[in-house]
């Protein structure tokens, strides 16, 4: 982005490099000021600068003469043909300035060739160009008709961008018939603008308002602006609500759903909204009709709350108060009458019952007796009574209102074990009610069904060699009794089976029918046997039945094969003979054999293991016949032995081996000779070395591993012991499953017997847990309910003809227990034998026991306190009703207790404490509310009067409602003040006529509302606040406080701007309700250093006030420095001098004071330095030589940094370009080169390239490439060479010779093509690199044209012998001068060779007299080059003997028989001695390991706890197996420890062990005082300690 910026300023700055090439620069200050007025017309004329500053015309051309603004537009432009300023673009100076006066703005005029700087402030003039407005259009207001004469309303007060005389200078309202105005001044020379109001408002006249507000200006032409007030009247609350009609009268049928409307109550209000709201609430009532009813408190509906029954009231009398918000009331009558209806049930009440009857009840028997009753009158309380048809039962009635429940028919509970019965009772209303009564009767059982088995004949199958007390079968038998006469017995009938007891092979579990086997069975002994199993119920007399059990055994597997034939005795030897002639299939000998077993099991199979010849015979898998394979030949061995393997099919098999000898011979003699001792042949005794010797090897192996393993599971142990050190484990019992007993007959309780053994495989313990006394406990469910006894009277209560007696009494309430209340069998004429013979008892209806019979006395007494109020509640007379019934025969007797009244409770109130709100302006006479006592009491007890205290205010008038129920209206006696007095406190008492005389009261709390009679007012007269510029959004600014004497609705203050300049809204916010003022604009010093808002605080009834806030902004440094680029060349040449100008920049801070100084500087290292010329401005120059081969460029940073707190930096980056200087030579790669060329190359080859670089650039680093002319073997060297002058390339003129020249020193300059070009030199060394131009040339045999020359071979030569030597040489050098030879024909090749390195030729066999005398050899010299090039040479050979004899000197050198013998016995002892460390080691270490693991299973203690182990159950199979199932428990000790013992007390046993499983046990470990060295095998003791 920078240097897309600098590109676009290059061309503007073009003409300022000549500028910048100066060293200094010379300034000369000066300023100039105009004036213009705002709206000039583009190119109007402002200034002639020129003639002001004293310049000419042709100094402001040729100093190129600029603006220079600080912002992006420009107001001004400058004609430098005419030295005059002129308007550029329109100016506003509202825009411009806003409300700043005078407006101005500055500018710098600039010219170079020397650079000056020249300041420029134009100032703009105001016009009226503005008319004033204001922030809207309408102003609507709220003021209640009550407000005061003199109240102020705040107006928010016009604005006129202009200023001075422009500004507004007048406001005036119209009309005035109410309100006027009054406009203040303030400090900053605006209005505060007031609106008063001078007549009283009435609401009833006029609703509403509408005024002017217009705002005039001072300017020409004269401006204004209008805003329309609407202001409203609010209304006061001067009317009470008012009922429509004075009672109401409503009729509403008991038992109505709730919510149904009976009737609804309306009142009128004359005032409006709030004011004229009337809401309804029931204010007196009796104390039963609150719950039943409930009034809609906006609409008032009158509904059904509760359960209306007729019953209880004919008539409810209601009054409703209607009140609006302001406190007034009015109190409407409202009698309801409820309708009667058939609403009550008949009652059932079981008077006595037998829920269980036996089985072999006769018919008649008494079941229960019911009394019926019906509330209702008339035909509504007649009843009938009946039971379902589906039972065997009636019911009859016996007494008025009672009903007795009989059986009808036989019972059977195998049949029907209970039934159900259902009592219905029906009235006679309409419609008819009706109610149900279920009782359960349930029939016991007696003992008449004996048990059945579910089959009369069982058959089990029971495996052999089963383990005694295993569970054969479960007999199951049921009786269809219940209880006792059902619970069943199992025997076995003592027989005998084969002279055997039943019972000592079978035993059976009386209780549930386990049949267990005595006796590990055997099928060859017994394969079935029967007996007999009773089973008996525990009635009374006990019933019995008889089942037949057929046990029949199952054979398993446990007999192996027996092998009949052939018989194996210990000494003789059996073998049979094969005759050589025998042919294939030919029958050798028969295996005969046979299992014990039965079925599969003794299913035979035969295999054939192993054989002498497995090619010569066979076995029949299935007849156990040998048979021969194969025809018998001559090489069969005549002594063959098979192994024969039988198997039977049983799971697993089992199996025997017989071993058949088998002789292949054609007569018996032979066979004797051959088979005295049957040794083994050699080639079977070399097998079996073979495998013994395998044997060997493995078991070794195994052996060795074993060591491995035992090492490697010793240190693991050891390393756990390490690990486990210190452990806090617990020990965590273990719980096994329960096993059933398995003794002799099954009758012994189940137990359990815990053993602990020290180890798996001893018996030997030293805990057991010893026999308790068995017990039997009856557990009963606390939930399980009794059982009730029937009693069944002798006599009918159908015989007894008189019906029952009433007797009355009566009894004050609260009598303590036991109070006499009467002689109930004086007063019948009955004696106390007849009361306790009868057993005479009361029969209530509900569940209170009040009174009791004491049938010894024969009187009744108080059992319970009696509370008339909770029994009765208001009715009058309360009594208690009640029977006392008696049996044999069954009478019975109505008796009826009076409860008398006594004065036990005081009048209280629904409420202890009522909140009355009434207005101030209240009339007298006003109902405030109406409030009723009730007393639980009747007659002279309850409620009689109330009264009021005090009375200075209010007073009360006593009601009475049509119910006789009084209540006391509460109403205003004389005006109210709020000022005075705001809250009262009245004492309302309720009395009653009882001795002593008892009252209750009621706080009444009134509270005088206030009305809209006093303004808002702030809590000062102005408020003064600072704030820091650019403070957050949010930041509270000050906190705006106003009150308000008056309360409620009335004295809640909201806080709202009056006036304020056009920004403030952008920048300030006021919270309405709390009258906080944050910011939230952004606030700018430099734009505004103080504000001033106006304020105003309003209340609900339209009442207000004004305040002003001065707002102070605190200067902060907010404002960074601004660098601007105002001249800048972006290249230079390197080679310029110290102090070359490069670019001028201007730096500006807006802040003022110690924040708007700035300094600058660049960033250090770097040949460049910053001057400060004029004031604002800086030059950038140079300090130092510049390289551009090192730094082509530089990127040079501008700093500005201020002097605020903090301080503020900004940086600016320019890059700087430095165009090059032809100052380097070119430079080659290389000081030296080196290249090689192959010789016989073709002309114009190119050989070799050069490269040379020039650290310059564009021209001055183009190189180019010329050829030094030197001398080689007389002819100069371009007649050789040339140089290509761009691209360095070497070529060769001609085509060089190896032979000839070898080497060639070529000398080569490069060189820049700059001004003054600058140059180098390189020697290049070109070598000639030979090529396989030439044959190899055979120096001997010399080879002639006439003579014949001969080489003599001796025929005593032996192989090897040396008969010549070719050879031959090659002018090449290198490896095409490396020679090869090789005989290329021969006349008998297999008698000489050629040695293929070295050329000598030799014999390659011994020389015979068979060979010729002349032999003719063609040997072939070959050169190694590519592609090879060859000589040929003859050799002519004689073979004769004029030479001695060749000495075997070349024969070989075998090692001899000694040398190896004693390498094998060297090798041998090696792998001995090897063997011996190596198991010498293992010893050595299992020795260590053995004797470290000792030491620290002797010297450690640890202290982990002991862990059990608990290892598998074992089950006892000793003797008859009568012994019980035991948990074997194993306790080790730890792994470093021994010195501990374990043992358990002997506790009791139970029938029935119970373990919580939530118990832990925890083992103790206890040391032993005896060293553990003197006690090796010391016992471990644990103890088991169970919580």
């Amino acid at each position: 982005m920078d240097f897309t910026w600098i590109n676009a300023v290059r061309g503007r700055w073009q003409a300022l490099l000549v500028i910048l090439c100066l060293f200094h620069l010379s300034s000369v200050t000066g300023q100039a000021r105009y004036s213009v007025p705002e709206e000039q017309a583009e190119g109007s004329f402002v200034g002639n600068i020129a003639r002001d500053l004293g310049l000419d015309v042709a100094r402001l051309i040729s100093g190129k003469a600029r603006i220079i603004t600080k912002g992006s537009r420009q107001f001004v432009d400058l004609n430098r043909d005419k030295g005059t300023l002129v308007i550029k673009e329109r100016i506003d100076r509202e825009e411009l300035c806003g409300k700043t006066t005078p407006c101005s703005f500055s500018f710098e005029v600039i010219l170079e060739n020397p650079i000056q700087l020249y300041r420029v402030t134009v100032e703009v003039t105001d016009i009226n160009d503005n008319s004033p407005s204001f922030p809207k259009d309408e102003i609507s207001l709220k003021i209640a008709e009550s407000v005061a004469s003199g109240t102020r309303f705040s107006l928010v007060s016009g604005k006129d961008p202009d200023v001075g005389i422009n500004e507004i200078k007048k406001y005036v309202l119209k009309p005035t018939d109410f309100f006027k105005l009054e406009v203040r001044g303030q400090t900053n020379g605006r209005s505060f603008i007031e609106m008063v109001l001078q007549n009283p408002l009435d609401r009833e006249k006029q609703d509403s308002h509408t005024l002017v507000l217009i705002a005039s200006d001072g300017g020409e032409p004269h401006r204004s602006g209008t805003v329309r007030i609407h202001v409203t009247v609010l209304d006061a609350n001067d009317n009470a609500p008012v009922c429509s009609q004075s009672v109401y009268k409503a009729d509403v049928k008991e038992n109505s759903s709730e919510g149904t409307i009976i009737t609804t109550v309306s009142a009128n209000d004359a005032d409006i909204e709030v004011n004229g709201e009337v809401t309804y609430s029931i204010s007196d009532v009796a104390r039963g009709a609150m719950p039943l009813f409930q009034i809609n408190s906006q609409t008032g509906e009158i509904r059904v709350k509760g359960k209306i029954d007729f019953e209880k009231s004919k008539t409810y009398q209601l009054n409703v108060k209607a009140s609006d918000h302001g406190g007034y009331t009015d109190t409407c009558k409202v009698i309801i009458q409820v309708v009667d209806e058939n609403d009550n049930v008949p009652s059932i009440q079981l008077m006595s019952f037998s829920n269980s009857i036996p089985e072999n009840s006769p018919p008649g028997t008494t079941i229960a007796v019911v009394n019926v009753d019906d509330e209702d009158s008339d035909r509504n309380g007649v009843v009938t009574c009946s039971i379902n048809f589906d039972v065997p039962f009636k019911i009859e009635s016996s007494l008025t209102g009672y009903y007795t429940v009989v059986t009808d028919n036989l019972l059977d509970r195998e049949s029907i074990s209970e039934y159900n019965i259902t009592i219905t009772v029906s009235d006679q209303g309409s419609p008819p009610l009706s109610s149900s009564k279920n009782i359960t009767v349930k029939v016991s059982d007696v003992n008449d069904c004996p048990p059945k088995f579910d089959q009369s004949e069982y058959r089990v199958t029971v495996p052999e060699n089963n383990s005694p007390g295993f569970s054969v079968f479960t007999l199951s038998a049921t009786d269809a009794d219940w209880g006792q006469n059902a619970r069943v017995s199992y025997f076995v009938q003592d027989t005998e089976i084969n002279g055997v007891a039943v019972s000592s092979l079978v035993s059976v579990n009386s209780d549930n029918g386990v049949i267990h086997a005595v006796r590990s069975f055997d099928y060859e002994q017994i394969k079935w046997f029967e007996f007999n199993v009773t089973v008996r119920d525990a009635g009374s007399p006990p019933l019995s039945s008889v089942a037949t059990i057929k046990i029949v055994i199952q054979d398993q597997n446990d007999n192996p094969p027996q092998v009949l034939y052939p018989v194996q005795t210990g000494g003789s030897l059996v073998a049979e003979m094969v005759p050589r002639s025998a042919d294939v299939g030919y029958l050798v000998t028969k295996v005969v054999a046979v299992d014990v077993d039965s079925g599969q099991n003794a299913w035979l199979s035969y295999k054939l293991q192993k054989a002498t010849d497995r090619a010569l015979f066979e076995v029949g898998s299935q007849n156990g016949e040998i048979r021969s394979i194969r025809q018998v030949s001559d090489k069969d061995a005549v002594k063959q032995r098979l192994t024969v393997i039988v198997e039977d099919n049983g799971q697993p098999s089992r199996s025997a081996t017989v071993i058949v000898n088998v002789v292949v011979a054609d007569s018996f003699p032979e066979v004797l000779s051959e088979f005295t001792d049957f040794p083994h042949d050699k080639e079977y005794n070399d097998k079996l070395t073979f495998y013994l010797v395998l044997a060997l090897a493995v078991v070794s192996f195994l052996f060795i591993t074993s060591l491995v393993v035992i090492i490697s599971v010793k240190i693991y142990r050891w390393r756990q012991s390490r690990i486990l050190y210190h452990s806090s484990l617990p020990v965590i019992p273990y719980y096994p499953p329960r096993y059933s007993d398995t003794l002799g007959t099954g009758t012994l309780p189940h137990v359990y017997n815990y053993e602990v053994c020290r180890t798996t495989d001893s018996r030997k313990s030293d805990c057991k847990f010893g026999r308790a006394a068995s017990q039997n406990v009856l557990i009963m469910d606390p939930s399980s309910t009794g059982t009730m006894q029937r009693m069944q009277s002798e006599k009918s209560i159908l015989d007894e003809p008189d019906s029952p007696l009433e007797i009355r009494y009566s009894v004050q309430e609260e009598m303590r227990k036991g109070s006499f209340v009467g002689n109930v069998a004086e007063d019948l004429g009955i004696n106390a034998r007849r009361l306790k013979s009868g057993d005479a008892r009361i029969v209530r209806g509900d569940s209170s026991e009040y009174i009791k019979l004491d049938a010894d006395k024969g009187i009744l007494v108080v059992t319970e306190r009696i509370d008339r109020e909770q029994l009765c509640g208001q009715t009058s007379p309360c009594s208690l009703n009640f029977e006392m019934i008696m049996t044999n025969p069954m009478q019975l007797h109505s008796v009826v207790v009076e409860v008398l009244d006594v004065n036990d409770n005081a009048p209280v109130f629904h409420e202890k404490e009522v909140h009355v709100e009434i207005i101030e302006s209240a009339l007298i006479g006003t109902e405030i509310l109406q409030e009723s006592a009730t007393d639980p009491d009747v007659g002279v007890n309850a409620l009689q009067g109330y009264t009021l205290h005090p009375t200075t205010h209010f007073n009360i008038k006593v009601l009475s409602s049509p119910n006789g129920h009084k209540y006391a209206q509460l109403y205003l006696s004389n005006v109210l003040d709020r000022e005075k007095e705001e809250k009262m406190l009245l004492l309302l008492t309720a009395v009653d006529g009882g001795d002593p005389q008892r009252s209750g009261t009621l706080k009444i709390h009134v509270n005088v509302r206030d009305t809209n009679d006093n303004a808002p007012v702030f809590t000062q007269a102005n408020f003064k606040a600072s704030v820091k510029e650019n403070a957050p959004k949010g930041t509270l600014v000050v906190s705006l406080s106003a009150t308000d004497a008056d309360e409620g609705m009335n004295g809640r203050v909201t806080y709202h701007f009056n006036r304020m300049s056009s920004n403030v809204a952008e920048l300030f916010t006021l919270d309405e309700n709390n009258g906080h003022l944050s910011v939230s604009g952004k606030i700018d010093y430099e734009e505004n250093k103080i504000y001033e808002i106006g304020v105003q605080a309003k209340d609900q009834g339209g009442q207000s006030t004004s305040t002003k806030v001065i707002v102070e902004v605190i200067d902060v440094n907010d404002n960074a420095p601004v660098v601007t680029l105002t001249s800048f060349s972006s290249a230079i040449p390197e080679d310029s001098p110290t102090g070359t100008t490069v670019a001028i920049i201007n730096v500006k801070d807006v802040d003022s004071g110690k924040n708007g100084k700035v300094d600058c500087s660049v960033n250090k290292n770097i040949p460049f330095a910053i001057q400060s010329s004029l004031k604002n401005y800086y030059t950038l120059m140079t300090t130092g030589v510049l390289d551009r081969e090192r730094n082509p460029d530089y990127t040079i940073t501008f700093t500005a940094v201020d002097e605020g707190s903090p301080p503020l930096m900004t940086n600016k980056t320019i890059t700087l370009r430095l165009s090059d200087v032809n100052d380097n030579a070119p430079v080659f790669e290389q000081s030296f080169y080196e290249a090689n060329i192959m010789e016989n190359n073709s002309p114009g080859l190119s050989v070799f390239s050069v490269k040379a670089h020039d650290a310059d650039i564009g021209q001055n680093a183009r190189v180019s490439y010329l050829l030094i002319e030197t001398q080689l073997n007389g002819s100069p060297m371009s007649s050789y060479v040339s140089v290509n002058a761009e691209s360095g390339v070497i070529q060769a003129i001609r085509s060089f010779d190896f032979e000839q020249i070898k080497t060639l020193n070529i000398l080569i300059k490069g060189q820049d093509g700059g001004s003054s070009p600058l140059s180098s030199n390189v020697t290049v060394k070109l070598n000639i690199q030979d090529q396989n131009d030439n044959p190899p040339q055979v120096l001997y045999p010399v080879q002639t044209g006439g003579s014949l020359v001969a080489e003599m071979v001796p025929r005593s030569a032996d192989v090897g012998y040396l008969v010549t030597k070719v050879v031959a040489v090659d002018v090449d050098s290198g490896q095409n001068a490396w020679l090869s030879y090789k005989l290329q024909k021969a006349t008998d090749r297999a008698l000489f060779e050629v040695g293929s390195q070295n050329g000598e030729i030799r014999s390659i066999r011994q020389v015979s007299d068979k060979d010729a005398v002349k032999q003719r050899l063609t040997v072939i010299v070959e050169d190694n080059g590519q592609p090879s090039r060859s000589a040929t040479v003859i050799v002519n050979v004689v073979v004769a003997d004029s030479f001695p004899e060749v000495l075997s000197e070349f024969t070989d050198f075998p090692h001899d028989k000694e040398y190896n013998d004693n390498l094998t016995f060297y090798l041998v002892l090696a792998l001995a001695v090897v063997s011996f460390l190596f198991i010498a080691s293992l010893v050595v270490i299992i020795s260590v390991k053995i004797y470290r693991w000792r030491q620290s299973r002797i010297l450690y203690h640890s202290s982990l706890p002991v862990i059990p182990y608990y290892p598998p159950r074992y089950s006892d199979t000793l003797g008859t197996g009568t012994l019980p199932h035991v948990y074997n428990y194993e306790v080790c000790r730890t792994t470093d420890s021994r010195k501990s013992d374990c043992k358990f007390g002997r506790a009791a046993s139970q029938n029935v062990l119970i373990m919580d499983p939530s118990s832990t046990g925890t083992m103790q470990r206890i040391q032993s005082d005896k060293s553990i060295l003197d006690e090796p095998d010391s016992p471990l003791e644990v103890r088991l300690l169970t919580y």
